[in-house]
Formats: C-alpha cells, sequence, structure tokens
C-alpha cells in the first residue's frame, strides 16, 4: 500500500496520505511532508526525537503535528523518516528516527514554508488525511 499521494493544486503541494490507522495517517504525512524536501532514500536514522502536541480535534491535532516536524526541519536541521505516533486523549505523540541533513550528502527536492488549514480533510472510517503545504 502507498504512504501517499500528490493531488493536482495549482501553486501549493496537496498530498493524500494512508495507513490503516489515523495515527499512521498522521505518521505518513509527516514522510509525505519531509520526502517532497529531501530526497528521503539517503536519509538515515541514527538520530531520534520525540515530539508531543496537542490539539482540540482531529484537523487542530494534524496542523500541529505537521507544524512542530517543520519547525524540527528548519530550527534543528534534522531530517525525519521514519514515524510512531499514538494518540493520548487530545495529544499526539510521536518518536521520529532520522538524521542531521548533510547538503554535500543529501539531494533537496523544494522547500515547504508552512502547513495549512486550507482543504485540509480527516477521514476516520477509511483513514486518510489531505494536507495542503506552502511551498
Amino acid at each position: 500500500m502507498e504512504r501517499y499521494v500528490l493531488v493536482d493544486h495549482t501553486a501549493d503541494m496537496m498530498v493524500k496520505a494512508f495507513g490503516n490507522t489515523l495515527e499512521e495517517c498522521f505518521g505518513n504525512a509527516a514522510y509525505a511532508l519531509f520526502d517532497q524536501t529531501v530526497d528521503l532514500s539517503d536519509i538515515g536514522t541514527c538520530e531520534e526525537t520525540d515530539i508531543r502536541v496537542s490539539g482540540i480535534d482531529d484537523e487542530d491535532r494534524l496542523y500541529s503535528f505537521l507544524s512542530e516536524m517543520l519547525f524540527i526541519e528548519d530550527a534543528d536541521n534534522l531530517i525525519l523518516k521514519e514515524f510512531d505516533v499514538r494518540f493520548e486523549g487530545e495529544d499526539v505523540v510521536c518518536h521520529a528516527r532520522g538524521e542531521t541533513l548533510n547538503r554535500a550528502k543529501h539531494r533537496i527536492k523544494s522547500e515547504v514554508k508552512a502547513v495549512t488549514y486550507h482543504m485540509m480533510e480527516i477521514d476516520r472510517d477509511a483513514p486518510s488525511v489531505t494536507v495542503l503545504f506552502d511551498v
């Protein structure tokens, strides 16, 4: 099963992420975020980080989670590719693995500037999440 697909969109980048559970969809959306910025095939998993964000509903949690991922990429130069996501009440808890970006070694694809609420969709019945990234 594919983790995510790109959805045609005029100016920005839209992805629809799939999984067996909503938690897996959140992880695959994070994978899509990083996969669209850097070629993940060259990224190792020697560094680990733990993330906890909260939100008032599924959309708010997804927005907070992906925004935190973008912050980690920008602030720590950390590119993540493995995500173990679980929900604890209103919180999204994630243990993620990846490595520090090395511009001499890793191939940069594009820059995601922000996560948006625009056109965001979350389907709990047939687990998937659709999110638009501002590029």
